[in-house]
């Protein structure tokens, strides 16, 4: 073997769609493209020129492993916590989800033909996102009871 790999789409042409990219995704991408620019003709012919967004500074593609490290180390030089790049993507959903973008929005990011699916596998509820629920059921020990049930005993019948 030479080291070179197989390269196979990962989903059917059904699953190709157009997304509008965020301001910040947008700006990151570009100033990336002007680094690979730069990056290419400093390597000159050996810069392998196949048009893949991930590579490295030879213009190789980079593998799932290389990808994975090379968010770590982001995630670690940001501050963030370690997360797997996957579940990255179901918070994403998820946030998009408790901000109240309607269902059909992120399936359709996901390319999810069935809104259920991105539900199930992707937007996750986490303890933080519970408590604006957890406030919601505080406020039944609060509240003033109406008027007509304030003479109702609970368990009694009378008569």
């Amino acid at each position: 073997m030479s080291g070179e790999g197989t390269v196979e789409d990962t989903k059917p042409s059904a699953g190709e769609r157009q997304l509008p990219l965020p301001g910040l995704v947008g700006g990151a991408l570009a100033a990336f493209k002007a680094t690979q620019i730069a990056e290419k003709l400093a390597a000159g012919e050996r810069y392998e020129d196949k048009a893949y967004v991930l590579v490295d500074g030879l213009g190789r593609a980079l593998n799932g492993r290389q990808l994975r490290e090379r968010a770590y180390r982001v995630m670690a030089e940001n501050g963030l916590r370690r997360v797997r790049l996957y579940d990255a993507r179901g918070s994403c959903f998820t946030y998009l989800a408790n901000k109240g973008v309607p269902d059909h929005l992120p399936a359709r990011w996901a390319g999810h033909i069935d809104i259920r699916t991105t539900k199930r596998w992707y937007v996750k509820p986490d303890v933080e996102d519970l408590r604006s629920a957890a406030d919601m059921w505080g406020g039944l020990a609060s509240a003033p009871a109406p008027a007509h049930e304030a003479n109702v005993r609970c368990g009694s019948v009378s008569g």
